[in-house]
Order: C-alpha cells, then structure tokens, then sequence
C-alpha cells in the first residue's frame, strides 16, 4: 500500500482509507457486527493505516469497533463530530460543551493508542460564517486530544467557506461524475497545504459499473431518494464515457474511478466503502498501481467523452 502525507500535518497515510458509514447499517441497510469486524481487520493487514468515520456511525459503535481492532499507533481514525442524536429531531450542534462531550465519548471508544484526527461534520454554510467550533478545534488539538482537526463539507460553497478557517484536513465528494467541489477547492487547498480526503469515490457503487438501469434498492438503502425516478437510469447511460478507461493494466472500472481520484497529488487519501472483507479485497488488488496512475491520454480521452455527452458534474 503507498502512503501520502496528509497535507501540512505529516502524518503518514494510506493512499486507500477504509470509509466505515457503509458497515454502520445506516446507508445501506444492516452489516452483521462480524462482517464488519472482519472487514476492519482485513484492511488493517492489507496494509490501510487510515480509517474514516463518525460518532454517529450506528451511535458510535464504529468507533468501538475501530478501537478494539486497530492497536497499532501508526494507524490514523478520522472521525466526525457535530451531529446531536439525542435531541429530537437530531440537528447540528457545534457548540463548544457538545464538541468537548464528542471528543471525551470518541476518545473512550477509540482508546488512547490511536492517532485521532477530527472533522466538523457536514456545518451549514451559516455555521461555517460564523466559525462556530472553529476555535474549539483548534484548542483540542493544542491540548493533545486530537493529532489535527478539519472540515467534512458536501459542496463548492460549503468548501470555500471552510477553507477561509484554515483546517488542517478537509473531506469532500470527489469522482468521475462529480468535480466540481474538488476542482474549486484545488487551488486554495493546494495553496495551503490542506490535506484532502476525498470520498464517495465509487459514486455510491454506481462507478463499479454493474448496474442495469432499471434497478431498484430497497427502502432502508438511502440511494432509493438519490436516484429516484429516471435519475439512475440517466447517470448508468453516462457510464458510456468512463467504460473506455478499462484497458491495459486498468482492469475494472472500480479500478478506474479509484485511479481517477488518486490521479491528483492533492488527494492524500481516497476513502472507500466495502462492504465484505471480498469487496476490500478487490478494490485493493485492483487499484494497486504505480503513478501515474491514469495516462494523460486517458485523462483528457475521458474529459472530451463527458464533454460530448454534456454529463454534469
């Protein structure tokens, strides 16, 4: 597994992170506590050192999860705090007391071994204005509670706004169908030296390419209200322009839209969601490469295909 530094922090990374919201059960319906166990302890030995999550990732037990298999000090958990699940309905809070109580549960689950970097969860664009929580997190950090702090945002506003505060680490939607937070954000986070941590890579399993475009999921899979209607069978039609990157060494597509984000050395570490130590397995065999990691060619080969088809992104 190669390794990337994490923006200003130097903290060594895996290039590949193990993203733990699709074993939590929350996204995609349940994931027995064994799978998800395994599938922790098999990216560990596959050589991931990153691990991404939230303390609201099945109410925190991800995060136990994570600290009852991961003892090695080099790994690094990245998790996420804003999110009150005890007030109903649950809402944001950045509050300086609740960020404090985020960080006091999270530690106690995660154990004192592992290095711990934090993100603001999702905040409004409001909340981002007002900084609130910026200084709380900057304080944990000095304190030693936290090896660095950041932002987890889901658009181009939200990350603009996030990094007129300086974090240290920021975490944005980034893949072949979606690019427009990324590319805004890339010159400002390059600027700054901002390690970035890119998620939603496969485009929720679209990008593994296996899709007819009548399918359906099931109630509890939140991508049953994302691509409801003809929105699935437009973005499967659009699969059209990425299915010529499969050649050479690129063997899959999984491969390919996985090549696509580590193909910027902005990205310190792309966050990937299996499932099933199998899946793991794959999405690791199929991605190891050696920069770089798509040709210029098929780089600017796919970018004219999009273009053509007129495919927002």
């Amino acid at each position: 597994m190669r390794t990337r530094t994490l923006g200003k922090t130097e903290i060594s990374v895996s290039e590949l992170g193990l993203g733990t919201w699709g074993l939590s059960g929350n996204g995609y319906g349940p994931v027995p506590d064994t799978e998800a166990r395994q599938v922790i302890e098999r990216a560990r030995l596959m050589g991931v050192t990153l691990f991404e999550t939230a303390d609201t990732y099945a109410s925190g037990r991800m995060e136990k999860e994570l600290g009852e298999v991961l003892k090695d000090p080099k790994s690094t958990v990245v998790t996420k705090w804003g999110t009150d699940l005890v007030s109903s309905p649950s809402r944001k809070n950045f509050a300086d007391s609740f960020l404090v109580k985020c960080a006091e549960a999270s530690r106690t689950r995660l154990g004192d071994s592992l290095r711990v970097v934090a993100l603001l969860h999702n905040p409004s664009l409001k909340a981002l204005k007002n900084g609130t929580g910026i200084e709380t997190m900057k304080r944990l950090v000095t304190e030693g509670t936290i090896a660095a702090w950041g932002i987890s945002v889901s658009d181009e506003l939200t990350a603009e706004e996030a990094l007129k505060h300086e974090p240290q680490v920021l975490s944005l939607p980034y893949n072949i169908l979606h690019v427009v937070p990324f590319r805004k954000a890339a010159p400002e986070v390059e600027k700054q030296g901002t390690g970035l941590l890119v998620h939603s890579v496969l485009f929720y399993g679209l990008l593994a390419g296996r899709w007819a475009p009548t399918k359906d999921f099931r109630s509890y899979d939140h991508r049953s209200e994302r691509w409801a209607g003809g929105a699935l069978r437009e973005r499967v039609r659009q699969l059209d322009a990425v299915r010529p990157l499969v050649s050479g060494d690129v063997t899959t597509m999984r491969s390919a839209a996985v090549r696509f984000a580590l193909e910027s050395k902005l990205v310190s570490s792309a966050i990937l969601g299996p499932r099933s130590s199998s899946q793991i397995d794959q999405l690791v065999r199929e991605c190891k490469a050696e920069p770089p990691y798509l040709s210029a060619g098929k780089m600017s080969a796919l970018e004219a295909r999009l273009t053509e088809m007129d495919v927002p992104r």
